[in-house]
């Protein structure tokens, strides 16, 4: 049965870092792809690493080849796919447990012919978020071009690993990695992708953890000659795209801004910022649960376990939209249901302490996505708010209506249509006990 993910992974003396690749790979959450391993004649213990895989989980193709660089390798591994949609990864990097699921469901959704994501670069045991498109609608060939020409030799335009592309279209067209080159090739496929595709998403939740900064021109042994001849025919082959995708008008209006690619790809090629506001702790980027206590048993483990589930899953919500954790779990209170209620008792039903949820008031208020109206004090009894949410906040709702989606099917993961059936006959009667029983007073 063709998958609908092939994800690609050239590997070339990668036996230091694979595991943890190809293991992020294996673990994601969606679970429909093929993963295809191209050993470029490695001389470690890469090739009979990627032959392990092949032999415990059926996803998993393995091609050993002599060594001919990374492009030829990545050009092997699209023969080989059978996916609907081309992802690549390298061997050095790691994804989120959600990246491919996102991805997808993104393309999905928007029907696009690209996705291109947001990522971590991780230096060292710190970690930095990164990208570029702040929009959240589907984007057209000449609008994605024009963010593009915005920051020409940026890292999240110019690779592939942060990307998902239409294997039909990949194929239809013959667009394939140039082997004759090792200076923006990457670049160049993109190039020769986004002139055929017509529609482009920027999904803005960090799915790739980009890890090793590859080699510069100037430690590759090149000769200064081929250099020069690779950098014309990049700069030339940028110019004639524009030339392309823009009218005429457009083109001599934006010309110069054109050639800003020029200046900064001649200093060697696609530069990463050296510093990058919001540096954490490599580990902390994401929520996590306690390990110590994830295999406990427990009423309050049970609670936290089942909070941490949910969170898990609002993660991505948080991150697209740039909102924390209480804003979403206020949100998803007032979708469901609305009350009037005093702070404290708001605070302690969404299980927030009463400055937490003062923040999140104040931040939801701000973007106007919730209004407040307090009430008038009765006597003998604490102030009351009505907080109703307002036309802004109908962008987050899809996100968190996926998130519970997602919560759900991870809870109910291998269950039978019949047991599901009958956990939710059980757990409505422990509804109705736990009302029954705190309704007494």
């Amino acid at each position: 049965m063709k998958p609908t993910v092939s994800i690609i992974v050239p590997v070339y003396n990668a036996e230091k870092f694979l595991n943890r690749c190809v293991d992020s790979i294996l673990g994601q959450e969606y679970k429909d792809f093929e993963l295809i391993l191209v050993d470029d004649g490695s001389r470690d213990m890469s090739g009979s690493i990627c032959d392990a895989y092949a032999k415990t989980d059926e996803r998993v193709v393995v091609i050993h080849k002599e060594n001919s660089g990374v492009s030829d390798t990545r050009n092997q591994g699209i023969e080989r796919a059978k996916g609907t949609y081309l992802q690549f990864v390298d061997s050095d990097d790691w994804l989120t447990p959600d990246a491919t699921k996102l991805m997808v469901r993104a393309a999905e959704e928007h029907g696009c012919d690209m996705v291109i994501s947001d990522f971590y670069r991780v230096v060292g045991d710190m970690v930095s978020r990164k990208g570029d498109i702040e929009s959240d609608h589907v984007i057209d060939r000449e609008e994605f071009a024009s963010f593009m020409m915005e920051n020409p030799a940026d890292y999240y335009y110019g690779v592939l690993w942060n990307k998902l592309y239409r294997r039909d279209l990949v194929n239809r067209f013959g667009i394939r990695m140039d082997a004759e080159i090792s200076w923006c090739e990457d670049f160049m496929f993109n190039l020769e992708y986004v002139r055929y595709a017509e529609t482009f998403y920027a999904l803005r939740t960090p799915v790739y953890y980009y890890v090793k900064t590859k080699g510069s021109l100037v430690n590759q042994k090149i000769s200064i000659t081929k250099t020069v001849k690779m950098k014309l025919m990049m700069f030339e082959y940028y110019n004639n795209f524009y030339k392309h995708v823009l009218d005429e008008e457009d083109y001599e209006k934006n010309r110069l801004q054109v050639y800003h690619f020029l200046v900064d790809a001649a200093k060697d090629g696609f530069v990463f910022p050296a510093s990058i506001p919001g540096n954490r702790k490599l580990g902390e980027e994401r929520s996590s649960a306690l390990p110590e206590v994830i295999s406990d048993d427990g009423i309050i483990v049970d609670k936290y376990r089942d909070r941490k589930l949910l969170e898990r899953y609002l993660e991505s919500a948080a991150l697209k939209h740039d909102m924390t954790m209480e804003e979403l779990s206020l949100l998803l209170y007032l979708k469901d249901a609305s009350h009037e209620l005093s702070r404290k008792n708001l605070a302690d039903l969404i299980n927030l302490g009463r400055g937490d949820l003062a923040v999140a008031i104040q931040r939801l208020s701000a973007k106007k996505m919730v209004e407040v109206t307090e009430l008038p004090r009765r006597r003998g009894t604490e102030r009351k708010i009505r907080l109703e949410l307002l036309p802004a906040s109908e962008v987050v709702i899809p996100d968190l209506e996926a998130a519970e989606n997602d919560y759900y099917q991870a809870k109910f993961e291998n269950f039978t249509e019949e047991e599901i059936r009958q956990y939710t006959l059980l757990e409505q009667k422990v509804r109705e006990n736990e009302r029954s029983i705190l309704q007494r007073g």
